[in-house]
């Protein structure tokens, strides 16, 4: 069978530097990503799982890979991504995302941590990677992730990050631990809004925000406070959710002219009832946004999709607290794969299938896999025409 062409992502992966020495090249690093980044769409938790599946799949990888030395063991895979430069798979994995991504009028993006629990290596003196990631919630993707050494490096890690987005016409949502005037004059000198949520480590700006909605609820409301309500019912859980905003805010900033990009304050007052139990939180927020209580809404609510949409799939369909990889720049690596694994599963838009279902057909079926790599929206429109003349 004529070869296919590498399937399309991996164009943006094959120049990258390959930090083996020349006796150690047999396997070329072009073949031994795609071996990995396809194993690990494929459920792949460790080495072994990458070199059994190569193995398993070995007739339908010669159609995009001449694999002149069969297939490698897993202590190569193992070598090369300890020492493969994680700069370099970040450049790949953005230039990948800059092509597929869709202009998205007021994106929301959303900034947040999480700690791949298992990634600690005792043996090293490493303890378990942070990472921070951008998510863009229309998209569905991670436009940037940035490695810190532990949670609370988060704030010095968001500057970075925001460095690496085209942030113009954008939202940015952070929780509280990068509400910072720096950030937000940032976001601001971007051309972007921001909302950020607000505790106690802001401890005044929280105090007089508070302050300022203590007489204020969906049964006293204000003139100057605009309100919205929404409700979502969903496996027996039924939440409530009061919204309220106000523009009146200079005194609040005559009081911290730090704060000066400040253009409205607000709360969430959320009610959830799970069948007998009923719980209550309120929560405060400071934007650069005007006074909508919709947009506020909205945007409040877009923020959590990188919990819900990103990080809790990662551990629930691929297993990342629980993963074992521990060495050199192998996690980080492994953290980009299984953003972009992740992506490949979304694509199939037909699809009504969980994400878990999806991932399990990749596993099972080299049709179904090989129409997500070469025809969806990822796939450029010279490499599909490539693969179809060959």
């Amino acid at each position: 069978m004529t070869k296919q062409s590498i399937p399309p992502l991996i164009d943006y992966f094959k120049d990258i530097k390959d930090p083996r020495i020349e006796r150690n090249k047999a396997y070329p690093l072009v073949e031994v990503i795609v071996i990995t980044l396809l194993a690990i769409m494929a459920f792949a938790e460790g080495w072994e799982d990458i070199e059994k599946y190569g193995k398993a799949k070995e007739p339908w990888l010669r159609k995009f890979l001449p694999l002149q030395h069969g297939i490698p063991k897993h202590d190569v895979y193992r070598r090369v991504f300890v020492r493969l430069n994680s700069e370099a798979i970040e450049q790949s994995f953005m230039a990948w995302v800059r092509a597929i991504k869709r202009d998205i009028e007021r994106e929301v993006i959303a900034i947040d941590g999480k700690t791949v629990r298992g990634s600690f290596n005792t043996r090293e003196d490493h303890k378990a990677i942070h990472l921070v990631s951008a998510w863009a919630t229309e998209n569905r993707l991670v436009f940037a992730q940035v490695k810190t050494g532990e949670k609370s490096n988060e704030i010095t890690a968001i500057p970075t990050l925001l460095e690496m987005i085209a942030l113009k016409g954008c939202i940015v949502t952070i929780d509280a631990m990068g509400c910072q005037y720096k950030i937000a004059d940032q976001i601001v000198g971007a051309q972007a809004d921001y909302l950020f949520s607000l505790k106690e480590n802001q401890e005044t700006l929280y105090d007089d925000v508070k302050t300022c909605f203590e007489d204020v609820d969906d049964t006293h409301p204000e003139a100057d406070v605009s309100t919205h309500t929404t409700f979502d019912v969903d496996h027996g859980r039924l939440e409530r959710r009061f919204h309220g905003i106000t523009g009146d805010v200079s005194w609040l900033v005559e009081r911290h002219p730090a704060w000066n990009s400040i253009k409205s304050i607000g709360f969430i007052d959320a009610r959830r009832e799970i069948g007998d139990k009923v719980s209550f939180q309120r929560r405060y927020y400071v934007s650069s946004l005007p006074p909508d209580p919709v947009l506020f809404a909205t945007t409040a609510r877009a923020h959590w999709g990188i919990e819900n949409s990103l990080h809790y799939v990662l551990d629930v369909v691929y297993r990342e607290d629980g993963a074992r990889i521990k060495s050199g720049n192998a996690p980080e690596n492994w953290a980009y794969f299984r953003k972009i694994a992740l992506t490949v599963a979304r694509a199939d838009e037909e699809s009504k299938d969980s994400i878990k279902s999806r991932v399990k057909q990749m596993a099972w079926s080299d049709e179904y896999f090989e129409r997500l790599l070469f025809h969806t929206s990822f796939a450029s429109e010279a490499l599909l025409s490539e693969a179809s003349s060959s």
